[in-house]
């Protein structure tokens, strides 16, 4: 029983001491289809203004996903709607030449996680609410092959 208990203490401080995100959100997709109408938003409170922070997109896709790259709009906005970030990033899911998806995946679905560039040990200038907006940037509409996209925001150690 003490050696039970010994590996279930190890255990819970193994986990803990994993690095945990201040923010994570994934939005699924209807029938895996992306209307450039549909900008996802994620909505977040920061508290501690003298840590840095960075961001990451996450984007679940299938392999029937029609290109090698999706083009991503982002822009980062205060409380009171103030954009304080805004970029185009381009986000390569699949091998140009190969074809061979990136990302972790079993079987015709296929998970990434993103640095976003402009967005690696942001400080933000107040505490409080913030609004971090994701659209896809690609001519079709709607994108075919995204199931989800998701969005990480952690404090850098």
């Amino acid at each position: 029983m003490r050696n039970f208990s010994v590996l279930a203490l190890l255990a819970i401080i193994i986990i803990s001491c994993k690095g945990s995100s201040d923010f994570k959100k994934i939005n699924d997709f209807k029938n895996s289809e992306w209307l450039l109408a549909n900008q996802q938003v994620f909505e977040f409170e920061i508290k501690d203004i003298t840590k840095s922070y960075r961001f990451h997109y996450l984007i679940r896709n299938a392999v029937s996903y029609p290109y090698y790259n999706i083009y991503l709009n982002q822009q980062l906005e205060n409380s009171d709607g103030t954009v304080l970030v805004k970029t185009l990033d381009e986000l390569i899911l699949f091998e140009q030449k190969s074809g061979k998806p990136k990302g972790d995946g079993l079987g015709d679905i296929f998970d990434n996680k993103f640095k976003v560039p402009a967005l690696q040990k942001f400080v933000f200038p107040k505490a409080g609410k913030y609004k971090w907006k994701i659209s896809h940037n690609m001519r079709p509409d709607p994108l075919q092959g995204v199931m989800s996209v998701g969005a990480v925001v952690e404090a850098v150690k």
